[in-house]
């Protein structure tokens, strides 16, 4: 009979703990936003616009994925943006000169290598905070977009070029850029949380220090994520410019805080050390969903920013609440635990 009593009390509390899981609140969510969307547009469940509507925060999703490292590392990085930027107006000059598709692919990538290389190398040679870096970035790279291209914009690419941003898989209706997401979200999940490499990010993002002093390459490794970021940036300004056909110097204005908030929403706190991807990935759809449903019913663009930024308070909020639910669980279990020794000495 004890052994009964034992094992419901421990499902019972491993329920509890599932619940209390950020991945399954936030799953919670966005299953509520689906059937409120669903009730308010009868065009919200028709496949063509859900496959359509990924086009809108693909891009956004595949720097969302580097972004995670470097906040799980205690960084940040907020010239993202400006990176697609610089990135989309090199292809517009390279395209200009007659540069074709795969030569525009080279130079999207690397013109974003180097820009997160050069975050990199002097946040972490430099040992200047991330923030104040990107801050100085954000501005630097965006303002070389206004400088070479001003109030003009680059509008002629090769007709292949298309398909990265605008084309399907062959006989569906599953586009390219949600492949390629899908691919490289696998990735960077093996990487997190498979591999060395993964444990030494939750590492150095629990404790620099003790991470250095533990053998750790700390510096090398920030100097890789934001090389990452800035690879996956270039990565993202490709599908972009490819989706929109043309390079403006205010294209992906804004994103950073978006990309920001997807991956805070996602669980990574902000504090580092802590955060998974399905998290992130949750946080992506529930976000790229969102403004599906409040676009199919006119909701304006900028009642949309509130809402994000009221999720961006929420996902910085709630962690401590769950986390003060949590310990009264494990209080809970050692209670239950105390009373299995009771019971026992008692018989």
């Amino acid at each position: 009979m004890i052994d009964k009593n034992k094992r419901l009390k421990k499902l019972n509390i491993n329920i509890s703990e599932l619940l209390i899981r950020w991945e399954t609140m936030l799953l919670i969510i966005f299953i509520l936003i689906t059937i409120i969307n669903s009730r308010l547009s009868p065009y919200f469940f028709n496949y063509v616009n859900i496959m359509n509507t990924t086009f809108n925060f693909t891009e956004k999703a595949i720097i969302a994925l580097p972004m995670i490292f470097v906040i799980v590392c205690g960084d940040i990085d907020i010239s993202v943006a400006s990176i697609i930027a610089l990135c989309s107006v090199f292809m517009g000059l390279a395209s200009a000169f007659g540069v074709q598709t795969w030569g525009l692919i080279v130079i999207g990538c690397l013109a974003g290598i180097i820009a997160g290389f050069l975050n990199g190398i002097i946040i972490t040679r430099l040992n200047v905070p991330a923030i104040a870096v990107t801050i100085g970035s954000m501005s630097l790279f965006r303002g070389i977009a206004y400088v070479i291209l001003g109030d003009k914009a680059f509008t002629r690419y090769p007709s292949s070029f298309a398909f990265l941003g605008q084309g399907y898989l062959a006989n569906t209706r599953i586009p390219f850029q949600l492949l390629l997401f899908t691919i490289l979200a696998i990735i960077f999940a093996l990487i997190l949380h498979n591999t060395t490499l993964g444990r030494k990010l939750y590492a150095i993002g629990n404790n620099p220090t003790a991470a250095r002093f533990s053998g750790i390459p700390v510096r090398n490794i920030r100097l890789l994520n934001f090389t990452l970021t800035g690879f996956c940036a270039g990565i993202a300004s490709i599908l972009l410019t490819s989706r929109i056909g043309s390079t403006r110097p205010n294209i992906a204005d804004g994103w950073e805080l978006e990309i920001i908030t997807t991956v805070v929403l996602g669980g990574v706190a902000i504090t580092g050390g802590k955060g998974n991807i399905l998290g992130v990935i949750i946080s992506i759809f529930l976000l790229g969903f969102l403004r599906f449903g409040m676009g199919l019913v006119n909701v304006p663009g900028k009642v949309m920013n509130i809402v994000s930024g009221f999720l961006l308070i929420i996902a910085i909020l709630l962690p401590e609440f769950i986390r003060n639910i949590r310990e009264r669980i494990l209080l809970g279990k050692e209670r239950i635990r105390g009373g299995y020794k009771d019971e026992t000495s008692s018989i």
